[in-house]
């Protein structure tokens, strides 16, 4: 019996930690009278009934304008409900009574908000019944002028306990704020742990961080450490409780844009979406362990994979961050990066640095290492001759459903399949929607084939500058395993 009991347990614990919040629908009598049962656990796939959100604060400038975008795709099942994202608090602990900044009502069709407020609030919030499955928001802000100038764009992520950053700095010239926001009624500790190319950076003043409930916490990381450096990795860890990270890089020269966490430590890791007329790519990757890794790197391009010329491999020591500038890579032509651990099977975290135009027109943005798509991924806020979505299959060939949805001011959905070669990457404008006014979601199914990774750029120029965002497409996860009782008489006969 005690055994039964535990397994259900642990089965919803891990579904509270695969989801951020997801919430148990399966039969809740698992005990029968008198404390013993009759019943083991098996696991089918359900839609996720609860989820949850956090965006950090957009910007402290005062030429910035934030658009803020909500979706969940169609498909979701239960009575409707709202998926609300509420202001959090600045500074102080405490219940925040503000409206909802974002409310969305049925699913399929995006809303949107906008803000021109240098104090914009940080938001969390979660979504219920129909609305959670998919539940995904986005917030791009344009700023036109000053440090940091370009168009920061990032996918609001789920509450958790452990954020990897490989691409963070403190070096003159840049300011990188990590914003911590915590969602939940609890307070939350967290450590803020540097690595740079010789290791751990003592950090005194980033261990047993407070981020009291429903508050916001921005960290300049220059703050951290005296020693100015640049190509960094940031490892946001809770001691207790959980929340959302998100780095804001602002450049002097070369503008900035939001650096989203890595995919969690693995042997092999995908980077999707390196855009054509890239005009500098850069590496930044690190072990989380004490053993060093060998990688191989290959680019996976639109007509197949290959080696980059004088850059095959790359050793990563153990616990160090190690950067390599890779230039031009693409050279004209849509690309994703691919490390390999060449059946290693020490993992690294991995980011990309991704500068378009030249000199005083420069504009970057942050490619991650991003988890694979293995039934849907969604990104919002995209925007008619806009945005380009880049699918990359590096094993076996992929098939895929791309929907773009209703616009947030009219229109109708748009459905397309395509196919990813074998060891190549697709980048393609998403097909518009009929009659479509406003900004649209692009939901990606992956419908068979080997494993697909996915992003999404956003470009929009503005006085010669290439202002772009570039948001990854992992999955959304909006399935769990939900337990169902079934009798196991074996059990009758134990006392």
């Amino acid at each position: 019996m005690k055994r039964t009991t535990l397994s259900l347990f642990a089965v919803t614990a891990a579904l509270a930690a695969v989801t951020g919040v997801a919430v148990l629908t399966g039969p809740s009598d698992v005990s029968a009278p008198g404390g013993k049962s009759g019943q083991t656990v098996t696991g089918a796939m359900a839609p996720v009934q609860r989820s949850a959100l956090v965006c950090p604060a957009p910007t402290s400038s005062d030429v910035g304008d934030t658009t803020y975008t909500a979706f969940t795709p169609t498909g979701g099942k239960g009575t409707g409900k709202s998926a609300d994202l509420l202001p959090a608090a600045g500074g102080k602990s405490g219940k925040n009574d503000g409206k909802p900044v974002l409310s969305l009502k049925e699913p399929g069709k995006p809303v949107t908000a906008t803000t021109d407020r240098s104090d914009a609030p940080a938001l969390y919030g979660a979504a219920d019944g129909p609305l959670a499955p998919g539940w995904t928001a986005q917030q791009t802000t344009a700023i036109s002028a000053g440090s940091g100038r370009g168009l920061h764009g990032l996918t609001c992520t789920p509450p958790d306990t452990s954020f990897w950053f490989p691409g963070a700095s403190t070096a003159k010239g840049r300011q990188d704020y990590v914003h911590l926001t915590n969602p939940d009624v609890t307070p939350a500790v967290v450590d803020l742990e540097l690595y740079g190319k010789d290791g751990r950076i003592k950090a005194p003043s980033g261990e047993g961080v407070t981020v009291p409930p429903h508050t916001t916490v921005p960290v300049l990381l220059s703050t951290l450490t005296d020693a100015p450096a640049d190509d960094l990795t940031l490892h946001v860890a809770a001691r207790s409780g959980r929340l959302g990270a998100a780095v804001q890089a602002s450049d002097e020269k070369a503008g900035g844009d939001w650096l989203p966490p890595s995919a969690d430590p693995a042997a092999d890791a995908v980077l999707p979406g390196i855009p054509a007329d890239a005009t500098s790519v850069r590496l930044v990757a690190h072990v989380p362990g004490s053993d060093d890794a060998d990688v191989g790197l290959r680019l996976v391009g639109p007509n197949g994979t290959i080696s980059p010329a004088g850059h095959e491999s790359l050793h990563l020591k153990g616990g160090m961050t190690t950067a390599v500038d890779l230039g031009d890579l693409t050279r004209g032509e849509a690309g994703s990066l691919m490390l390999t651990g060449g059946g290693s099977s020490t993992p690294v975290v991995a980011a990309l640095r991704v500068t378009r135009g030249k000199d005083d027109k420069q504009e970057t943005a942050f490619i991650p290492a991003t988890s694979a798509i293995d039934g849907r991924g969604t990104v919002a806020d995209n925007r008619p001759k806009a945005a380009t979505l880049s699918l990359t299959a590096p094993g076996k060939a992929a098939t895929v459903r791309v929907t773009s949805s209703a616009g947030s001011d009219g229109g109708s959905p748009v459905t397309k399949t395509y196919t990813v070669k074998a060891g190549t990457t697709l980048a393609f404008e998403p097909p518009q929607p009929d009659g479509a006014k406003g900004s649209y979601a692009v939901t990606v199914e992956k419908t068979g084939g080997g494993p697909v990774y996915a992003s999404r750029m956003l470009a929009l120029p503005k006085d010669g500058v290439p202002m772009f965002t570039i948001q990854p497409l992992p999955d959304d996860r909006s399935t769990v395993a939900v337990p169902e009782a079934k009798t196991d008489l074996s059990l009758l006969n134990r006392g």
